[in-house]
């Protein structure tokens, strides 16, 4: 009998038996995109190297033999008998990640292609032969006919097979070696959509307010249109008309209407993952919703005392529950990656509702990418896409130049209407200010909210203010100083006391605050539409009332957000409504034109799609670009966790932990802290700072400028 697994109690897993239980299992996944049959080959063939006298011997003896390169000989019989190249990569990759094809002319053993892997002898103890005493494949070809209609299609569809497989085998392997986990079992999307019923009826029946009148017909347009045909819509509402509700109304209509298995929303930022997953958990159950971003990773031996938190951990690995909320980070990284431990769940993405928050903020260098993805899985991935914002990008003419029919059908009815009902403010500009003009305008009003676009210039102002009633935040603040500062302003708004606030854009990204008057530094038209979103947000006051002075200072903008402002300076000429789709419509247009479509994929995503690179691929796509090194602040608070820290006790819940008093640097700051000695070095990018006097709770992390210390920046 041929081994597949053996615990350490000697009970075996027959081979066959795990190759049929995978070939099951992935196929069953690979239902959602119509790749059964597909999956399934690639599911008995993934392990056939094990057949080889060297593989069992690993299985037999693992402590005493060497690893066994048992994922080739699959790979070989897929591309050599069945000419199945997505299959080839992705059974050569389901345990190092797939490589890229490579060149067929070029390719040489041990060159880390696909290629050169199909050059490998697998003779002698590596004779895989006995396979075929067991097992019998068809080996004909099991495509899809779309899948050459664009040079995208053939790398995301192997990206599928890939995730079905190695999905499988994790599971298979998992149920063996461990016994059946608790994973699955969550309320169905019919039980969901009535549990939304339920929580929206009374809005519906009795609306209370003109404001409540309008959100409530938002709310039906999303309901009524959630009934329509699957594919790609825009969900255009302005601040303070209840998209969050609204959209979860569309996504659960629709996955019911059309069978789908579950909804994701795709949002920038943690800090709305965070309110946005605490309403879905409110109204659905927090059992039926899943956050994963890194502020939640968990080991998993740890705080997994019940069967329901470990499910929830699990349901992080693969995507099983029907309410996924992520980053846009974690969704197109994991989209664009070549591993299996991030690649497991993309099938999971098949067959659903997913639901792009905040849309505009796909970065510009991996704009087309992004669009191509999305327009791939609308496609031929039976899945529904909804870009969600209040201020819409131009994004057409990408979806039309991969799909000449794929246009955006919005949800809402009324547009332009709701715009014009849901405008709170009126837009003034101020040309040519510096720091200390702008301190004097803000010290003559008792509440005001400034954004400026750097934490040099937000030190800067702040510095000039009176201390009473005066703050500031950055993300040279660790996120639990931000949190007691944000906390400190709400209550002071609330009472009426004088708060005046000066901020980086950070506070743009869904913070609920609600200030009569905000001033802007010149920026994208995109951010100071958010940071109007801080102004009247509770409508309170008339637009006339509140104010949003968008000014510049004489130092100019910085130069990574000059195509943005250049763009939003164009749009907003000769514009009575800086928020009116027109004008978002013009700045955006502007903008990418500005840019040019090169930089819109800066890394050649596109191109090395194109030729199968899927190792350099996932080399290439990281949406965050900078490297950075993270310093925990020691508190009372945390002392014990900093002490494990200095003892290497390393682990995810005490990092999710320390998270709260961290702060990130690039490495330039990096080194100027360590060369002052005002950082004890822990690990190669992160360490506990020193020097107690180098931080400020008010203020946060001060780090050294040239040969001054303790200059802020």
């Amino acid at each position: 009998m041929y081994i597949g697994h053996r615990k350490k109690d000697g009970t075996i897993q027959p081979l066959r038996e795990h190759l049929l239980d995978v070939a099951e299992l992935a196929g069953k996944f690979a239902e959602r995109f119509d790749a059964e049959f597909h999956a399934q080959r690639v599911g008995i063939l993934h392990d056939a190297g094990k057949y080889s006298r060297a593989a069992q011997r690993r299985m037999a003896d693992p402590e005493h033999t060497p690893k066994v390169d048992h994922s080739t000989a699959g790979a070989m019989i897929a591309w050599n008998r069945c000419k199945d190249g997505s299959g080839a990569i992705a059974i050569a990759g389901h345990h190092g990640g797939m490589p890229d094809l490579g060149s067929r002319r070029m390719a040489s053993e041990g060159d880390g292609t696909l290629f050169g892997r199909m050059c490998k002898d697998l003779s002698g103890n590596l004779d895989y032969s006995p396979f075929w005493q067991e097992n019998n494949i068809d080996q004909s070809m099991l495509l899809p006919q779309w899948i050459m209609k664009t040079s995208f299609a053939p790398q995301f569809y192997t990206r599928m097979i890939f995730s079905c497989l190695v999905d499988a085998d994790f599971l298979d392997t998992e149920r063996f070696m461990q016994g059946e986990m608790p994973r699955g079992d969550y309320d169905g999307m019919d039980v969901l959509l009535n549990k939304l019923r339920k929580h929206i009826q009374p809005w519906l029946e009795a609306p209370e307010t003109e404001i409540n009148r309008r959100r409530c017909a938002i709310l039906r347009d999303c309901i009524n249109n959630g009934e329509n045909d699957h594919g790609l819509y825009t969900l255009t509402v302005p601040t303070g008309g209840g998209k969050t509700v609204s959209s979860l109304a569309f996504a659960l209509t629709h996955a019911v209407k059309h069978s789908l298995d579950r909804v994701i929303y795709v949002i920038p930022y943690t800090s709305i993952i965070e309110q946005n997953a605490a309403v879905f958990k409110s109204i659905l159950g927090e059992e039926n919703v899943i956050e994963h971003h890194s502020g939640i990773a968990c080991d998993e031996n740890e705080d997994m005392e019940t069967p329901d938190a470990l499910r929830r951990m699990l349901a992080t690995e693969n995507w099983d529950a029907p309410v996924i909320v992520t980053t846009a980070v974690q969704f197109f990284e994991s989209l664009f990656s070549n591993k299996p431990s991030r690649c497991r769940k993309l099938h999971s993405i098949a067959n659903s509702v997913i639901v792009f928050d905040e849309a505009q903020m796909m970065p510009l260098p991996y704009l087309k990418p992004c669009v191509s993805t999305i327009a791939e899985l609308v496609s031929h991935y039976h899945t529904t896409a909804v870009l969600c914002t209040a201020t819409q990008p131009a994004l057409n003419r990408f979806f039309t130049e991969y799909q000449q029919d794929l246009i955006p059908s919005e949800i809402c009815n009324d547009v332009k209407e709701h715009q014009v009902f849901f405008r709170r403010v009126h837009y003034k500009q101020k040309r040519n200010t510096n720091t200390s003009e702008l301190a004097s305008e803000l010290v003559k009003r008792r509440t005001v909210l400034c954004i400026v676009n750097t934490r040099k210039d937000a030190q800067e102002v702040f510095s000039l203010l009176p201390k009473q009633g005066s703050f500031h935040l950055s993300t040279r603040m660790t996120p639990d100083h931000r949190s007691k500062t944000l906390d400190e302003i709400r209550q002071r708004l609330h009472d009426g006391e004088e708060c005046r606030v000066v901020s980086t854009s950070l506070i743009e990204a869904g913070v609920d605050v609600d200030f009569p008057e905000v001033w802007r530094e010149m920026a994208g038209l995109d951010s100071i539409l958010q940071a109007a979103g801080r102004c009247n947000r509770e409508g309170r006051h008339t637009a006339d009332e509140s104010e949003v002075v968008v000014f510049t200072l004489q130092r100019g903008v910085p130069k990574g957000i000059q195509p943005n402002a250049a763009a939003a300076q164009i749009a907003m000429e000769g514009s009575w409504h800086l928020d009116d789709s027109t004008t978002i419509r013009r700045y955006f247009e502007q903008l990418y034109w500005q840019r040019g479509d090169q930089s819109l994929d800066d890394r050649h995503i596109l191109e090395m799609c194109a030729q199968m690179k899927m190792k350099s691929i996932a080399e290439s796509f990281h949406m965050i670009e900078s490297d950075t090194r993270t310093i925990y602040i020691p508190t009372e608070e945390n002392a014990d966790d900093i002490e494990q820290l200095r003892k290497g006790m390393f682990s995810r819940s005490l990092m999710r932990r320390l998270g709260r008093s961290a702060v990130s640097v690039y490495p330039w700051d990096w080194e100027k802290l360590v060369d002052a000695g005002m950082i004890e070095v822990v690990a190669g990018n992160c360490g506990i700072l020193a020097d107690s006097e180098a931080y400020d709770p008010l203020c946060g992390l001060k780090i050294e400028s040239d040969i001054a210390r303790g200059l802020w920046i």
